[in-house]
């Protein structure tokens, strides 16, 4: 690890001589060629999508002004969405957004739902960050074409393509906390209209780092295989895309080497297997109005084999799903959805659904100015029944300068409750499940966007209000019983407000800045008692600064996040605090860009702030005071990191 980083921060001083001797064209950049003149300009990162629904395209340009080694590490520079532990012991990350964690988000893998059920305390460590060549994230109510389970928003990854330009890609990193990463993608066009591409990643946590000297492991060892064989083929009027991936993850945590000695050491050992595959075909029937029908299928099956210390949990969910769609423009004002889908979650005899539905959705264009989408959709739940998700989005653009959006619609979420929260089982707390309802949710929200000339550059403002009220829900209880964790069905109010604000402007030639603040208002009923959400912080501020010199050839950027304080659940004999205060964090990097490869070197949470005590009673893992999962801020100090991207272009 020593040798990588000081070859690769050797690499990057030295490269500094043959500066003015590089010609570039990279991905980040847009290039023009004019006899001996070129002309260059760069291409925001993130960039907000056109539709009605208020939502944001994260690009590569983004994604590479940090490490982004995987999915759950891509979200430094975004002001929207929060990614945090889920306990102290696994890894277990979840996103939140609009203050609500990442179940209340639909994870779509290229419009397909993916990462259910026992996937989802984990599945954010399953998407390497190589492999996207960007992140759709979209707030409120989303369209019915996805489903009904979208209740804060959605999150899209769009892969690599294999009838991308042909060659391959390598990406390698190891950083101060003893993880290493290899990634590969390779694309063969085997004719004009057919196309396969192979990715591959191997992630591998060696170390065993216990920095507040508690006996656990900051974080688990993680050793994961990570394959994807990908295929396209495209005629004047058949689409196809299709593929098949495989993971094998090993992940082992709990107490440290040098607690060995106990007779019961507490150990955390986490098995996983999961195998997928999907087909896409599309029909293009009518090119001059769009009109194409489409068939998307998805399965899966996903093994999970875990060891919580005493306590063992083994599933094996298979998760099918199917939708047939078919989409018209009548005229360029008016358009038409509408599909049949049918999904099936098989965890255990009685953990089982299948919900076949139809819908609808028509979108009203006034020649941009004007953007009505208004959709339905019934669904039948083979456990709730029949229900219908209504969503409604309106935008206006009255001019160049202002955009307005508005959305409102409800969602629905079949909860499986040990699967998804299956890292839950580390606390010394019984886990207790009641009899759970069906979640749904109302969800409305207005955005605003400015597009304001200033000083011969744009000032690009966001304003944007989200509210969420659950009808029912599943709430986590810490608070109501000190040897419990009860997931229980909402017995009183529970909602989210949400108000944020971000600007960004290029201050100077190549560099932009951006700066947000987010406010959060998260309640939820514990032991017939309206409280705020535990574990959540009140506010969240960002500022971020990129620096690409006028030959492409340096980019320096840098991230400040403010994280507000928040209220713990209810303390069990003074073992934590009512509250927990708030703090910072500052992360950066720098970028060597050559013709075909490129270096890094950086940094995060380079304040070294981390919560002093995650896991509570680390001394006594065997009582019922011991819980890893009062995970508010960072778990491990400041980590250093070094990278480099090779292209080595056609085959």
């Amino acid at each position: 690890m020593k040798f990588l980083l000081t070859s690769i921060i050797m690499m990057l001083c030295m490269s500094v001589y043959g500066q003015n001797n590089d010609s570039l064209q990279v991905d980040t950049m847009k290039t023009q060629n004019l006899g001996n003149v070129t002309i260059t300009s760069r291409r925001a990162g993130t960039r907000r999508m056109a539709g009605p629904a208020n939502a944001v395209m994260i690009g590569r340009e983004e994604l590479f002004k940090a490490a982004c080694c995987n999915l759950g590490e891509s979200f430094t520079t975004n002001p929207s969405v929060d990614v945090n532990y889920s306990d102290a012991a696994t890894g277990a990350k979840q996103i939140k957004l609009l203050g609500l964690s990442g179940t209340y988000v639909q994870m779509l893998t290229e419009n397909l739902p993916n990462f259910r059920g026992a996937a989802a305390p984990y599945a954010l460590d399953y998407v390497p960050g190589p492999w996207m060549s960007g992140i759709q994230v979209s707030k409120g109510a989303s369209s019915v074409k996805n489903g009904y389970e979208s209740i804060t928003g959605q999150i899209d990854v769009e892969y690599l393509k294999p009838d991308d330009e042909q060659g391959i890609t390598l990406n390698l990193y190891g950083n101060t906390k003893s993880r290493m990463d290899a990634n590969a993608d390779a694309n063969i066009h085997l004719n004009s209209q057919l196309s396969t591409e192979l990715l591959v990643h191997y992630q591998d946590d060696y170390g065993n780092h216990d920095e507040n000297n508690d006996g656990f492991l900051d974080q688990a060892n993680v050793r994961q295989w990570n394959l994807q064989n990908r295929w396209h083929y495209r005629n004047s009027q058949y689409i196809f895309h299709g593929g098949i991936s495989m993971i094998k993850e090993k992940r082992e945590g709990g107490q440290t080497g040098h607690t060995s000695h106990l007779s019961h050491p507490y150990n955390i050992g986490i098995e996983t297997n999961r195998y997928e595959g999907y087909m896409k075909h599309a029909f293009v029937l009518d090119p001059e109005h769009g009109t194409n029908i489409a068939l998307m299928t998805n399965l899966s099956m996903h093994q999970l084999d875990a060891n919580y210390g005493l306590k063992h949990y083994d599933v094996n969910q298979k998760n099918a799903y199917a939708q047939l769609l078919f989409e018209t423009n009548f005229t360029k004002q008016h358009n038409l959805s509408a599909g049949l889908s049918l999904n099936h979650d098989y965890l255990t005899s009685n953990e089982k659904e299948t919900t076949p539905g139809v819908y609808a959705q028509y979108t009203y264009n006034l020649n941009d100015k004007l953007v009505a989408m208004a959709g339905i959709r019934a669904d039948h739940s083979s456990r709730y029944g029949t229900f219908v998700t209504p969503r409604f989005h309106l935008k206006l653009t009255p001019n160049e300068i202002v955009n307005l959006r508005l959305s409102v619609g409800k969602g629905y979420r079949t909860v499986w409750a040990l699967a998804e929260n299956n890292y839950l089982l580390a606390s010394g707390r019984q886990l207790v499940i009641d009899d759970l309802k069906q979640e749904q949710a109302w969800n409305s929200g207005v955005s605003s966007s400015f597009y304001i000339p200033l000083f011969s550059h744009t000032l690009k403002l966001n304003a944007e209000f989200y509210h969420t009220h659950f009808n029912e829900q599943a709430v986590i209880d810490y608070d109501s019983n000190p040897t419990e964790i009860r997931i229980a069905n909402l017995n009183g109010k529970s909602y989210s407000n949400t108000f944020q604000i971000d600007a960004s402007y290029p201050i100077v030639k190549g560099m932009e800045l951006t700066a947000a603040w987010r406010w959060n208002d998260v309640k939820s009923t514990y032991g017939g008692k309206l409280m705020e959400k535990p574990l959540t912080s009140r506010y969240k501020g960002l500022v971020t600064a990129s620096y690409k010199t006028p030959l492409g050839i340096w980019q320096f950027d840098a991230t400040l996040q403010l994280n507000g304080g928040g209220r713990m659940p209810t303390p069990v004999s003074g073992l934590w605090d009512e509250h927990f205060h708030g703090y910072e964090q500052v992360s950066a990097q720098i970028t060597r860009w050559f013709r075909h490869f490129s270096v890094y070197v950086g940094g995060e949470n380079l304040t070294g702030f981390r919560q002093k005590q995650p896991i509570v009673n680390a001394a006594d893992p065997w009582s019922s005071t011991f819980d890893p999962t009062m995970v508010w801020g960072p778990v491990h100090g400041a980590m250093f990191y070094a990278g480099i991207r090779v292209n080595i272009g056609r085959l």
